[in-house]
């Protein structure tokens, strides 16, 4: 084997050690790779084998190494897809504890059901009037005197009135349903944006973990050099001031990962010590929609725009039954009176004592219709007031999009770059390492591709978590 045979198979070793997915599929994608594998591989057979034997061999071994390539690449393929899925499920499963806990949305909700009591309350017919009276001087009639009297009476509103209120009600009771629906959807994005920060914050301390192991090694490797001469004691004092920065960066990010605990759980009404299940990869939320029909979608769907659609229904239809009350009311009735006999045989059975009843109806007559036009004029100016207060909405919601899709976008452009930046500076770093193995040199680009490598390594997290963040406040905006 040759030494750039050898090479190739040093590197293939070392390749083969690392821990990231993408880069070994991306190495094993090399088109020496397969060289270097067959090479090593006949490093150890008869050199006397006929050469024709070898090249069919290694024919034979290129096909059945390509379809092992594309098998364990639908392996990995399929289990960051299955741990994606069941990430996604555990998050669902902490919206709905937090949707069943909150006391926030508990009590929205139980104010649009006071507000849905509100309906048969003001739909409803007055009450019954009814009256007993007693004649304490009987009044003498022709039949007989007059002892005592019953009377029954309801009042009608005028047609259209009651059903109007009811429709006024009702809008005002599912203005504060969606007051309920606008708060839940507020829920779920901060639980969804407390458990990306956790996620973000578990990652940054495994990398801030990993990088101490590096650097820990790295140390080791600086005292040999040290003790043998090849280098200088300001390359520990280097690695050493940059554990220590790590190690207080970690202890930091502990404390904030119990902080972040407390409020994931809160929001969930759990105690603050539940345990979080936070996924090893995160997946990534996609945008289902172009720019332009997510802008109608928050127009139509947002929550507290139909808060505010509702709240204008409901006025016009306090207007239309301030109008429907300025017409009269119809009154119904029924008097009864019991008459006593008189003793005098002159009068019929059939009329002495005899009890009189009748029916009567009636209406009122509003004369005062000031009141009236002033509630008719309060509602029509409440209504214009909620329709300014739309427009007002409808302009901050934009506004307020467009700062969302922003990082949105340049999440996306971030976790591009950085993708692509880890991978440059993972390259450099393994031939640095290979070469200050062997002479001692550029220890410093060492350090400082590391410091890069962690500093890439967690813009990557920050860029997934902020991608899913940005996605789910679009998603709130939506009303969903």
């Amino acid at each position: 084997m040759n030494i750039g045979q050898n090479s190739n198979l040093k590197l293939t070793i070392e390749y083969l050690k690392l821990k990231d997915v993408s880069n070994l599929i991306y190495f094993l994608g090399e088109p020496w790779c397969l060289g270097a594998l067959v090479a090593s591989f006949f490093c150890h057979q008869d050199t006397k084998a006929p050469s024709k034997h070898k090249v069919n061999f290694i024919r034979k071994i290129k096909t059945a190494f390509s379809f092992q390539l594309i098998l364990i690449a639908l392996i990995i393929l399929l289990t960051f897809s299955s741990k994606g899925i069941k990430a996604q499920y555990e998050l669902n499963q902490y919206l709905i504890t937090a949707a069943q806990n909150n006391p926030g949305i508990k009590s929205k909700f139980s104010a649009y059901m006071a507000g849905m009591e509100k309906v048969p309350q003001v739909g409803g017919l007055p009450d019954l009037n009814f009256a007993f009276g007693y004649f304490i001087q009987p009044v003498e009639t022709r039949v007989g005197p007059q002892r005592a009297k019953l009377s029954i009476a309801q009042t009608f509103p005028w047609f259209g009135l009651l059903s109007s209120r009811e429709d006024a009600a009702t809008s005002q009771a599912e203005s504060l349903y969606e007051a309920f629906e606008e708060s839940k959807s507020k829920l779920y994005y901060d639980v969804k944006s407390a458990y990306f920060d956790l996620y973000f914050v578990e990652k940054s301390i495994d990398i801030s973990l990993e990088n101490i192991a590096i650097l820990n090694t790295l140390l080791e490797l600086t005292l040999i050099k040290i003790e043998s001469g090849s280098t200088s004691i300001v390359d520990e004092y280097r690695v050493e001031m940059d554990l220590n920065d790590i190690e207080n960066q970690l202890a930091l990010l502990r404390d904030t990962k119990y902080e972040y605990t407390i409020r994931f759980n809160r929001l969930l009404n759990v105690t603050d010590d539940s345990n979080v299940i936070i996924p090893d990869s995160l997946w990534q939320e996609p945008l289902l929609m172009g720019k332009d029909a997510l802008i109608d979608s928050i127009e139509i769907n947002n929550h507290e725009v139909k808060q505010i659609d509702l709240r204008i229904k409901a006025w016009e239809e306090n207007a239309y039954a301030a109008d429907k009350a300025y017409s009269p009311n119809i009154l119904i009735g029924f008097d009864y009176t019991f008459v006593d006999k008189y003793d005098n045989p002159s009068l019929p059975d059939n009329i002495n004592g005899k009890d009189a009843m009748f029916a009567r109806i009636g209406i009122t007559i509003p004369l005062y219709g000031k009141k009236y036009n002033g509630l008719i004029r309060e509602s029509k100016l409440q209504a214009e007031k909620e329709g300014f207060a739309k427009d007002d909405k409808l302009n901050r919601l934009n506004i307020v999009f467009e700062g969302a899709y922003k990082n949105y976008s340049d999440a996306i452009r971030r976790l591009t770059l950085f993708q692509r930046q880890y991978q440059l500076a993972n390259r450099s770093l393994d031939m640095l390492m290979e070469k200050y193995a062997t002479d001692g040199r550029n220890f410093v680009e060492v350090l400082r591709i590391q410091r890069k490598m962690l500093e890439y390594d967690l813009q990557l997290d920050k860029s997934r978590s902020d991608i899913n963040a940005a996605v789910a406040f679009i998603d709130y905006l939506s009303g969903k």
